[in-house]
């Protein structure tokens, strides 16, 4: 295994979040396939979430990336990622991102920043560490009731 250069990991990335919304736009778990999304990781892929979230754990494979898909969807009515800056191209990627999202359970919308730690092996998502500056508010969002 080799570590893909900046250049490639960037065209990956870049492939991987138009197949995303793409995906999202033709409905997203449940409803559109997740095929033309999984040839952007690799087979042993690995995401790490915050426990504390209502789609947190670690995710594993391309099974594990659907699933978490839905997970994520059931806690989400809308995620955009609004802007994006990408900090650190070689090696490992590091991508600064500013979302705009609107929970499912409450209706409340938030706007937070979240960074990702993304490893990109052969040409493939090998691994994802996303951190969030506040996750509690993140998953009171998620999880309480409005009002």
């Amino acid at each position: 295994m080799t570590t893909t250069s900046g250049t490639d990991a960037m065209a990956v990335l870049e492939g991987m979040y138009a197949a995303e919304a793409r995906y999202l736009a033709a409905g997203g778990p449940g409803v559109a396939t997740f095929e033309p999304l999984a040839r952007f990781f690799a087979a042993d892929v690995v995401l790490h979430q915050a426990e504390s979230l209502p789609y947190g754990g670690v995710w594993r494979g391309h099974d594990g990336m659907e699933r978490f898909f839905v997970t994520m969807s059931r806690a989400w009515e809308s995620f955009e990622m609004v802007d994006q800056r990408f900090l650190a191209t070689e090696g490992t990627v590091v991508v600064l991102t500013q979302v705009h999202a609107r929970a499912r359970a409450t209706g409340q919308e938030l706007d937070f920043p979240m960074l990702q730690t993304i490893t990109v092996v052969d040409g493939r998502i090998s691994e994802v560490h996303p951190f969030y500056w506040d996750t509690k508010v993140i998953a009171s969002a998620c999880t309480s009731s409005p009002g």
